[in-house]
């Protein structure tokens, strides 16, 4: 018999309810154990366990809201894949055929190419951070809004996924800013991949919860009436996000899959069984009839008022409708450090923009979005010491209309932070990363805090651009390059100051007039014996080097390099003219400047007479940053020398 109304929230769910979401929870665990069979791979005993759950979820809410709903414990993608295609979102028999399969959308963990899916996920920790980011988008979208929407989000974590350090970032984060319009669902099965949760990591998410001061629900996470309870108590929450502690079992529905569950035992967490074992399952124990099927269709007929939008991917560096203001000019002898230069355009994009956001972690003061937090206090999201929370939450407002500048030292952005910035670069996201403090221009901090390899890191990422601005000026343009460009970007940049750079009559070199474009390479000084292609704070080493060069009689040309991922014809052309190269960088050469433009020369067939590279070849101890210039054979006086032998 076919439901005559959907249930309202606060209400009872009637036996036919009930009835309607175990035959729809019964086809999804057909067509569960059917795509991981046909892959012979993926999970699904937490993909049962969880079943449940989403089908009330998104036959009973989001089915009308069409609210984002983020599952972070992504190896359950045959769950998803299940319900979406029972909502009629996505075509069944094409996700069990193509489930893992290439070619096919349907990867083994939730993608965003799927319809219905709103962020891709897989590694533990990183979704329920991101949709905390959806959360507090939503939230601010509300705060600037004259008609509040109160929309929630919805987000699924598993038991031993919530061991990540992330997680408890993200419970932190989530508590501070009151994200209620944030519930968080625990599929509680007690088995995570190679054992139970009291032999990996005993622990107790109720405490853990309660204590970061979440609402806290327990329930059975089997039952249709205590899970529609819950989800009524969350929406009446205030004050707080709220934490669904569901109680399950691993391959519920599945008996012989069930019976390991029950035990605790990690038999079917990543396991497909074999087509003999599942055909007495679905003839028998989830066997649908016609009439069964039926009441699928019709209610897909009559209730389902949301349907998904096809997935968008906004082209990489494509223009977006951000204002980026009238550039700021910092005048010739003037001596400044780029992060203030960053500093003070965020806060001109921020003036103008809306949804331009700044995120920091405990360092506003230091990577100077304290003028952001000054100003527009609610759009300024301090995350405290949490680095890994803050990039995956800039991940999640960028996918929700904010255009997010998520700001620490480099060594921490790109290390501690690598893993949510590759997630991030996967869904396609808009996240501008601004790192300070990098290199040996961080000086007395020491090693630890000398980013070397923080441009290394980005370099494997498809989706983000790196950048480095040279002084203040071009740092300005550079930032509301990123803020009006779509992508992910890494702009770094060091502590010490510098000096405006100047064209060789004195003038501004980047000037009003001046517009940078990805990867841009601008000549500083012209010459004819030698190439100096230098980046961030050692392009004034540069120039300082060329002054003396140029009383000695050698014509050396300075060319100011941007991006180690993207290089301008102005270099190549200098290279061709010179057929020597000095390259200079505050970075660890075998994956900097040096090592990039090595590949791009020999791309293009350039052959090189001469070459030297200097950058950074050992771990340095404390000291100015000239000191460690000097110490490290970087600055001016190593340039000069390595110049002078070349051309001898």
């Amino acid at each position: 018999m076919s439901m005559k109304s959907l249930p309202k929230l606060g209400s009872s769910l009637s036996a036919e309810h009930i009835a309607f979401l175990n035959t729809f929870s019964t086809s999804c665990r057909r067509s569960i154990l059917e795509m991981t069979t046909n892959a012979a791979s993926g999970h699904p005993g937490g993909s049962l366990s969880c079943i449940d759950y989403l089908s009330l979820l998104y036959a009973f809410i989001i089915s009308q809201t069409g609210e984002t709903v983020i599952v972070s414990n992504g190896h359950i993608s045959p769950a998803v894949y299940a319900v979406l295609a029972e909502m009629g979102y996505i075509q069944k028999k094409e996700v069990v055929e193509g489930f893992r399969k290439s070619g096919m959308p349907y990867e083994g963990h939730v993608t965003r190419h799927v319809p219905g899916v709103w962020y891709g996920t897989g590694p533990l920790g990183a979704g329920v951070s991101a949709a905390s980011g959806f959360a507090l988008a939503e939230k601010l979208k509300d705060t600037t809004s004259s008609t509040k929407k109160g929309s929630k989000v919805f987000a699924l974590v598993g038991d031993g996924e919530s061991e990540e350090g992330q997680v408890y970032e993200m419970m932190h984060v989530a508590a501070k800013y009151k994200l209620e319009n944030f519930i968080v669902f625990m599929d509680y099965n007690e088995v995570q991949l190679s054992d139970s949760l009291t032999e990996v990591m005993p622990y107790d998410p109720k405490a853990h919860f309660t204590a970061a001061g979440w609402h806290v629900i327990e329930v059975d996470g089997h039952d249709y009436t205590a899970m529609w309870k819950a989800l009524k108590e969350a929406y009446d929450v205030k004050g707080k996000p709220v934490f669904i502690l569901g109680k399950t079992v691993m391959g519920k529905g599945v008996d012989f899959m069930e019976k390991t569950g029950r035990a605790k035992e990690a038999t079917w967490h990543g396991k497909a069984a074999t087509q003999e074992q599942i055909d007495g399952v679905l003839n028998e124990q989830i066997a649908l009839s016609e009439e069964k099927r039926s009441e699928i269709g019709d209610f897909l007929k009559k209730y389902v008022s949301w349907k998904p939008k096809k997935p968008v991917f906004s082209e990489l560096l494509s223009a977006t409708k951000i204002k980026t203001g009238k550039p700021r000019v910092y005048t010739a002898g003037e001596m400044t450090d780029c992060r203030s230069a960053y500093g003070n355009a965020l806060l001109d994009l921020a003036t103008l923009n809306k949804n331009i956001v700044a995120l920091t972690a405990d360092l506003a003061g230091s990577v100077k979005t304290d003028g952001v937090q000054k100003t527009f206090s609610e759009r300024h999201i301090e995350v405290g010491v949490a680095e890994q929370q803050m990039v995956s939450m800039s991940g999640g407002m960028s996918l929700s209309g904010f255009v997010p500048f998520c700001s620490t030292f480099g060594a921490f952005m790109t290390s501690r932070a690598k893993d949510q910035a590759r997630v991030n670069d996967i869904n396609m996201t808009n996240v501008k990363m601004v790192a300070t403090h990098c290199g040996l221009s961080v000086g007395e901090d020491g090693p630890t805090h000398q980013a070397i390899d923080d441009s290394g890191s980005m370099l494997g990422l498809f989706n983000t651009m790196t950048l480095e601005p040279a002084d203040p000026n071009q740092c300005d343009r550079m930032i509301r390059f990123v803020a009006s460009h779509y992508g992910n970007f890494y702009v770094r940049m060091g502590r010490h100051k510098v000096p405006v750079l100047t064209k060789q009559n004195g003038s501004v070199l980047f000037d009003a007039d001046y517009e940078y474009y990805y990867g841009r390479c601008d000549v500083l000084r012209t010459g004819k014996d030698v190439t100096i292609a230098a980046m961030g704070g050692t392009v004034a080493e540069a120039l300082a080097a060329w002054k003396v060069l140029k009383e000695k009689g050698v014509s050396a040309e300075v060319v100011i390099v941007s991006s180690i991922k993207q290089f301008d014809a102005p270099l190549f052309r200098s290279i061709k003219k010179t057929k020597k190269l000095v390259t200079v960088e505050d970075h660890n050469t075998h994956s900097g400047l040096a090592s990039q433009l090595a590949a791009a020369l020999q791309e293009k067939k350039i052959v090189l007479d001469a070459c030297v590279n200097l950058g950074v070849r050992e771990y340095q101890l404390s000291g100015t940053w000239d000191e460690l210039y000097a110490a490290a054979g970087i600055d001016r006086g190593a340039i000069e020398i390595s110049v002078r032998k070349m051309i001898k």
